[in-house]
């Protein structure tokens, strides 16, 4: 039987954001700006700042995809540098986690096939390992996009790709593989990943509700009407770079690509319709790309679009603050698409830097970002912050505790309002993994924490308490867990702070990002 104990949660002051270019400092000060005038219309009070505890594991799961090791923590909360918080964002945009965590993040975007069908599941190391060397080169998001839908596809049908022949090789085609290399399918994912719009609806029939048209939708998949497909057992694409319009299905129209936004290409000899797509689609006058990439980032950042859901912008759907929104595109097109300008400029804002606890009742809106969003873990956040807090390593194997894991915890709905279902919760509760590594056997974190001489209670209690909630117990925490293991008796220490590390990494504080 494992017992149960309730974990708190301390706020205090954080310090002053440091130094940066003037540049990166208007924008915050602009975003920030935009916020506090709306909130100031609607007579809001914003939350006070997110103690340097909460700040930081919030930077390290959004940036890094897990929270911060014990050594990030102590060594953070002694820093007594006024700039700390600005320093740590840098750093955190520098390391090889960042890139990491963001090809997680793209990969789930533009390949959601993956975590359900276990034959798309195939391409995801290889379009995952694609997306993390642009991520750890900071190629400017348009000429990414650009690369992906433009990328080389044989026109032979018997030269196989090395999509098949290696499909964890670091590839794009991925993206049109897992996609079936059909044309409507690839239209409807280029339209809602990269300009925010879901074409979709409008593929069977005029949308009833908002602007887009069949025929749109057909001029639009017309780009990819050279794609085939050829295997049956794997989704390997062909290409035909001639075709360039596409026959609506169960009728005679033939509909030309042509731009979401009226216009028709002007094809040069030979062009690649896929690559004269990409050009307008990442081009900073398209009036869709610009607005709908700062979205998606501010969207990675809040747990909320300023249009939410990230993904659909329609005259239903309005932005909560328009002119907000056309700043950031503004800004993200004057700095030649650079994601980690508008990821460092976000995270130096007062908003951003907001608790996320609720501090006053005018702060229920969560379109208003008057406090920071309560967050649900993607799978593998969650699982790379468990191993990093147990010490837990991964052995070797295809089918790994990691990539069970991941197809169990996959976040599904609106990261603001995450939902632990009965098997997850089942599975942190009684499950073998969480109990093994929530031993000492099998958990170096547990077991340094047991048997490091000259320690009292109280501090392997705290050891635990950094460990999976990087900060430091509250005085009452600390008694109360401390208490808990001395009434153990005996020989019954070590058991007993297992236990208390089996609370903590089942709590909600450590299951949610806040």
């Amino acid at each position: 039987m494992r017992a149960l104990v309730v974990v708190g949660c301390a706020l205090l002051v954080a310090g002053p954001v440091g130094a940066a270019p003037p540049n990166l400092v208007a924008l915050a000060e602009r975003i920030d700006a935009h916020l506090d005038a709306r909130q100031r219309a609607e007579q809001v009070v914003p939350a006070p700042p997110a103690d340097d505890a909460e700040f930081l594991r919030r930077a390290y799961l959004d940036l890094t995809g897990r929270i911060p090791s014990p050594h990030d923590v102590h060594e953070f909360l002694a820093d007594k540098d006024p700039d700390r918080r600005a320093k740590l964002i840098d750093e955190l945009l520098d390391a090889p986690r960042y890139a990491t965590h963001l090809a997680a993040v793209w990969r789930a975007a533009l390949l959601p096939e993956a975590a359900s069908d276990a034959q798309a599941r195939v391409f995801q190391p290889g379009f995952e390992a694609w997306l993390r060397l642009k991520f750890r080169a900071n190629t400017p998001h348009d000429e990414l996009v650009r690369e992906l839908l433009a990328a080389p596809i044989s026109a032979d049908p018997k030269a196989p790709e090395a999509v098949l022949r290696d499909p964890a090789r670091p590839n794009a085609l991925a993206f049109f593989a897992v996609k079936e290399a059909k044309p409507e399918n690839l239209a409807a994912a280029t339209a809602r990943v990269f300009l925010g719009v879901q074409i979709e609806c409008a593929q069977c029939h005029d949308h009833p509700f908002g602007r887009w048209e069949r025929d749109q939708f057909w001029q639009t998949a017309a780009f990819f009407a050279g794609i085939g497909r050829q295997g049956d057992d794997l989704f390997a694409p062909v290409s035909d770079a001639r075709r360039r319009a596409i026959t609506i299905p169960n009728t005679k129209r033939s509909q030309p690509a042509t731009f979401l936004d009226g216009t028709e290409p002007k094809w040069a000899d030979g062009a690649n319709p896929r690559a004269v797509l990409a050009e307008w689609v990442a081009s900073k006058s398209n009036p869709f790309f610009a607005r709908a990439t700062a979205n998606r980032v501010w969207g990675l950042m809040f747990g909320r679009g300023i249009v939410d859901p990230v993904d659909d912008f329609s005259e239903a759907n309005k932005p909560s603050h328009p002119e907000l929104l056309d700043d950031l595109a503004n800004a993200l097109a004057e700095a030649d698409f650079d994601l980690k300008f508008l990821v460092r400029a976000i995270a130096r804002t007062k908003a951003y830097q907001r608790t996320s606890a609720k501090t006053h009742p005018s702060q229920a809106k969560p379109e208003l970002f008057a406090r920071m969003a309560v967050k649900g873990m993607t799978g593998e956040q969650l699982f790379d912050s468990l191993a990093l807090a147990t010490g837990y390593r991964e052995p070797g194997g295809r089918a790994t505790q990691r990539d069970r894991f991941l197809a169990q915890f996959a976040l599904r709905g609106p990261a603001t309002e995450p939902e632990t279902s009965i098997t997850q919760a089942l599975a942190l509760m009684n499950g073998q993994f969480l109990n093994t590594v929530t031993s000492a056997e099998g958990s170096p974190t547990l077991l340094a924490a047991c048997e490091t001489p000259g320690m009292t209670t109280a501090d392997r209690v705290e050891a635990l308490y950094v460990a999976a909630l990087s900060r430091r117990p509250t005085t009452k925490e600390r008694d109360r867990m401390a208490k808990f293991v001395a009434d153990g008796g005996t020989g019954k220490e070590a058991e007993r702070l297992a236990d208390v590390f089996w609370v903590l990494l089942n709590g909600a504080e450590f299951r949610l990002n806040h």
